[in-house]
């Protein structure tokens, strides 16, 4: 990455015969060029502002000639994954409260916009200064409850204004997008968008379940209430054991142990399809009782994904104990040290250590 000269030159608190105009004035020389000289004023810690700007200038140093060679070769598409990753690492780290860990991610996730922006910056497409103004002036625009003259007493209220002025923004940007195709003519075709429009199909398709329905619930598409979702829930449940009749003898079996997919009976190929979207409908139903209660299906899932593992593991510890793995454990057992898993939990979820 090239060496780096920082020098730190202090003008003293005496300077200008007033402590709070102490200046530092820091000279950072990279490897290639002489950068910009920041002077902190007031204060001897940098600014909100100085920090940031400071980090968008690292990500660009180590994409410059001589930077980082795999910063360097990375894409949009190449570095999608890692934003991934790394936004479900914060959603885990706000599950399990770990607040220093929670900033440490962030700070991993805001990585992923400023190496987004730089390479949109690289190509002449928009900068980092373009995301923090689109920013700003999105949330400016979408509270004119707060920054304008709008009134929105409640968080419903607020939400129906929010979906009202994206709506508009669409139409707007749709009309303008129309005004360059047809050289600025003014466009006689009035498109009905979809309120659907913008919930994108790549999202984890809990997440997609969870917003699509809760769209067409502002629209007044919604049972009245939890029961009439118990009721769907209880008919597709009905329509899948339906299709079960039609499984292969002798029917839905478990898979056998040790090889993946041992035991498993072959089904045609028509009778698996409407089995998936059978399955399919459970999983839209359950997330729409998710929405009704205002729960997070990912979140809830997450969480139980987290506990089964926890108690799964304690059954190895108790099992490895003894010289033993799960698959040289009769079914009986492993049942009877799940329910001691889940009768050892502590109140906040976790087993209690097993004392000497």
């Amino acid at each position: 990455m090239g060496a780096a000269f920082c020098p730190e030159i202090w003008l003293g608190d005496d300077f200008l015969s007033r402590p709070r105009f102490a200046v530092r004035l820091l000279l950072c020389f990279d490897a290639l060029r002489l950068a910009s000289a920041v002077i902190y004023i007031g204060s001897l810690m940098p600014s909100t502002g100085e920090r940031f700007e400071r980090a968008v200038s690292i990500m660009e140093r180590l994409r410059a000639p001589g930077g980082c060679p795999w910063d360097r070769e990375q894409t949009f598409d190449s570095i999608k994954p890692y934003t991934l990753e790394e936004t479900y690492e914060v959603l885990e780290a706000i599950d399990k409260r770990d607040w220093p860990e929670l900033a440490d991610e962030l700070g991993d996730l805001l990585l992923q916009v400023l190496f987004y922006a730089e390479m949109a910056k690289e190509q002449s497409s928009f900068s980092v200064d373009d995301v923090l103004d689109g920013l700003s002036h999105k949330l400016i625009r979408r509270h004119p409850h707060v920054f304008g003259d709008m009134k929105a007493d409640t968080s419903a209220e607020v939400k129906r204004n929010w979906e009202a002025l994206k709506v508009e923004e669409k139409k707007k940007r749709q009309a303008a997008e129309d005004g360059v195709a047809q050289g600025n003519k003014p466009s006689t075709k009035v498109e009905k968008q979809s309120i659907l429009a913008g919930i994108s199909s790549a999202m984890p398709a809990l997440l997609e379940a969870y917003k699509i329905s809760s769209r067409a619930a502002g629209v007044g598409f919604d049972w009245s209430n939890v029961e009439g979702l118990f009721d769907k829930l209880h008919e597709e449940t009905t329509e899948l054991r339906e299709h079960l009749k039609e499984f292969p003898a002798p029917g839905p079996r478990p898979q056998g142990r040790g090889i993946a997919g041992s035991g498993r009976t072959p089904v045609p190929e028509e009778l698996q399809g409407r089995l998936e979207e059978e399955i399919g409908d459970l999983f839209f139903v359950l997330v729409n009782v998710a929405r009704y209660l205002s729960v997070d299906p990912e979140s809830a899932l997450r969480k139980t994904n987290r506990k089964f593992r926890r108690r799964f593991q304690w059954m190895e510890g108790r099992l490895h104990q003894t010289g033993r793995a799960p698959d040289q454990a009769p079914m009986e057992e492993l049942e009877s040290l799940w329910q001691q898993a889940k009768a050892e939990e502590r109140p906040e979820g976790r087993p209690a250590e097993e004392k000497a």
